[in-house]
């Protein structure tokens, strides 16, 4: 089978509950984009929709969320360009290499003030491991085969990953609370 992504091929490792944060970098090999993290991610999962960043060869991303004032551009933030202006997450990727370094909503949106990012970006230890798998029959709108999105299920069961084709269940209650608060049908 193919590779879902490399923090979950082989089982994951159990993150810190206490991990400080840490740096993210690009993949260029000259002038990096640093973006650095006082905290570590919550609510990180594989996901298989089509907009997320995904490392060569993977079917998944593995992207987490901090609060939007414990992430900092600390070096070369000019190398950085919004993939698509006109999505709800504004992600940043790096110029040169193309690798989204954060995810921002600048619209009124349920995650609103939480920034998208991938730990596999950083050479520290420690991060929150995936959660749970996102998306996943969105691998088929990519191209991947239908006949073998069992054995997807499968492998992401078997290293202890619950699979979903939205969000995780506590997930999509927050988003249907900001809904009925926004509509005022929850007070």
């Amino acid at each position: 089978m193919v590779s879902l992504h490399p923090l979950i091929d082989s089982g994951l490792l159990e993150g810190d509950a206490d991990h400080p944060g840490g740096t993210l970098y690009c993949q260029c090999a000259n002038d990096p984009v640093e973006v650095t993290l006082s905290t570590n991610v919550a609510h990180n999962h594989a996901c298989g929709c089509s907009k997320c960043w995904k490392p060569a060869g993977a079917l998944f991303s593995v992207v987490g969320v901090v609060p939007r004032d414990k992430l900092a551009v600390t070096a070369n933030e000019d190398k950085l360009f919004v993939v698509d202006p006109k999505a709800a997450i504004q992600r940043n990727a790096c110029v040169d290499c193309g690798t989204h370094m954060f995810g921002r909503i600048e619209v009124e949106h349920p995650f609103k003030g939480l920034d998208f990012v991938h730990v596999e970006l950083s050479p520290q230890d420690g991060w929150q491991e995936p959660q749970f798998a996102a998306f996943v029959s969105s691998i088929i709108e990519q191209g991947f085969d239908p006949a073998h999105i069992g054995e997807v299920r499968e492998k992401l069961h078997a290293v202890g990953l619950d699979t979903y084709d939205c969000l995780s269940p506590p997930l999509m209650d927050l988003i249907a609370a900001y809904t009925a608060k926004k509509s005022g049908a929850l007070k």
